[in-house]
């Protein structure tokens, strides 16, 4: 967790303008113990800065950690400012008629104040409810080139674990994955993250990890918190080591790691033998992500350097960017799954439609997305959203799971709960 010296100034500076702005306003109340009430609040607020303070002097880049203390800290520290932000927007919003020698708008005080609170309801109800609460986004795919021993095929996605997040607390993995084990998938894919910064977020959750159950295994990748770029290492050796120890943990779990490479999956029907092909690639980012990925190393290419042969092909890349800018213009591979985005941990459904600040960023952040064939993306939305979505995979598509874990906050706002999609392959009849 970075937090650059103009964020930390930044932070102090409106925190102080927020504070004197309130406490002003409480001395020109017409409260009787408005004097009173706005020395009691000059105390509390010098006991924030103080908190502040703290936090940003724990260390946060080196071996001996302290990012769990101060994501809380931080945490605590954002849900009450940001409210009282959003009352001092308002309050300010208010005085603009004294411009004009007219009253003071003093119902905008309490629009603020009651905005404030929804906030802080929110954060809080994001703290202690939706982030450990688990939603089963159900997604079938149809299509032509899947193999008829595959038809039904269960494949169960998950995503971000980020498990950092939850020290030494396990009762929220060890639920997850009998939400997980109850599906009986036939495949489980994990597309990265699976810790914040270090190897050792993973040993509370080690034996828990190797309890994942599918008949043809547990198959994942890295993405771009796994490689250790967040720490300042003490040499590129002690890096290299961490990342085989990320590596080692998953191995004695039972999980594949496919890194630039591919592997496939074998079914026999009718005396027949069929095979779809899983790709894994490293972490494909765009600035400042590191770029390990290479999709042409994974899965071999044709001579104008395209992937288009006629197996059924299902890759797992992290980052959704990479099926945007690269995997739907030279390939014709099936289904994508990718994770990262988090939906940015908050997200709403309204009228039909999904709501995030991820959609800023990402223009994939969540859901299925198809190319239409003449360059063109199609999202269709979450699943969940319609109670469970059913696409062809006529073109080269994506799903982007939203993540189980958090990174930064320790919220999930909304209807950004944690996610278990079950992916169901069908044979599309011609």
């Amino acid at each position: 967790m970075r937090l650059p010296l103009a964020v930390i100034i930044t932070l102090f500076v409106v925190s102080i303008l927020a504070d004197f702005y309130i406490w002003t306003d409480i001395r020109q109340g017409k409260s009787k113990n408005r004097w009173a009430w706005s020395n009691c609040y000059a105390i509390l607020s010098v006991l924030l800065w103080i908190f502040l303070g703290v936090t940003v002097a724990l260390p946060r880049r080196g071996l001996d950690g302290g990012v769990y203390a101060i994501m809380w800290m931080l945490t605590v520290y954002l849900s009450i400012y940001v409210p009282k932000i959003i009352y001092c927007i308002f309050s300010i919003l208010g005085r603009i008629p004294l411009i004009f020698r007219s009253r003071r708008w003093y119902w905008l005080n309490y629009v603020g104040a009651a905005l404030g609170i929804i906030g802080f309801a929110l954060v809080w109800h994001g703290i202690l409810y939706t982030r450990s609460h688990t939603q089963l986004v159900n997604l079938t795919v149809n299509s032509e080139k899947l193999p008829d021993s595959f038809d039904g095929y269960r494949i169960v996605q998950i995503s971000d674990l980020h498990l950092g997040t939850w020290g030494n607390d396990t009762k929220f993995l060890s639920e997850f994955i009998t939400n997980i084990n109850s599906l009986r998938p036939d495949l489980i894919v994990f597309t990265g993250d699976i810790v914040n910064q270090k190897a050792d977020e993973l040993k509370p959750f080690a034996n828990l990890l190797s309890k994942l159950q599918a008949e043809d295994g547990v198959y994942s990748i890295l993405g771009n918190h796994d490689y250790g770029d967040y720490v300042d290492w003490p040499s590129k050796e002690a890096k290299e080591a961490n990342l085989e120890n990320l590596k080692k943990y998953q191995a004695d779990a039972g999980w594949k790691m496919l890194n630039n490479e591919h592997d496939f999956i074998y079914k026999t029907k009718n005396g027949r033998r069929d095979s779809i092909a899983i790709i894994g690639v490293e972490n494909w980012g765009e600035p400042p992500f590191g770029k390990y990925g290479d999709l042409k190393a994974a899965y071999p290419v044709e001579k104008n350097r395209s992937i288009k042969d006629k197996n059924f092909k299902i890759l797992l890349t992290h980052n959704p960017e990479h099926w945007v800018q690269e995997v739907r213009k030279i390939t014709n591979i099936d289904l994508s799954l990718s994770g990262h985005t988090h939906a940015m941990q908050v997200s709403f459904d309204a009228f039909g439609k999904r709501y995030s600040p991820s959609a800023w960023r990402y223009q994939t952040w969540g859901g299925f997305y198809t190319e239409n064939g003449i360059g063109e993306i199609e999202d269709f939305g979450n699943p969940e959203t319609y109670g469970g979505l059913e696409r062809n995979l006529d073109h080269p598509s994506l799903y982007v799971n939203i993540g189980a874990g958090e990174v930064g906050m320790p919220f999930r706002i909304g209807a950004s709960n944690p996610e278990i999609t079950l992916i169901t392959l069908k044979k599309k009849k011609n």
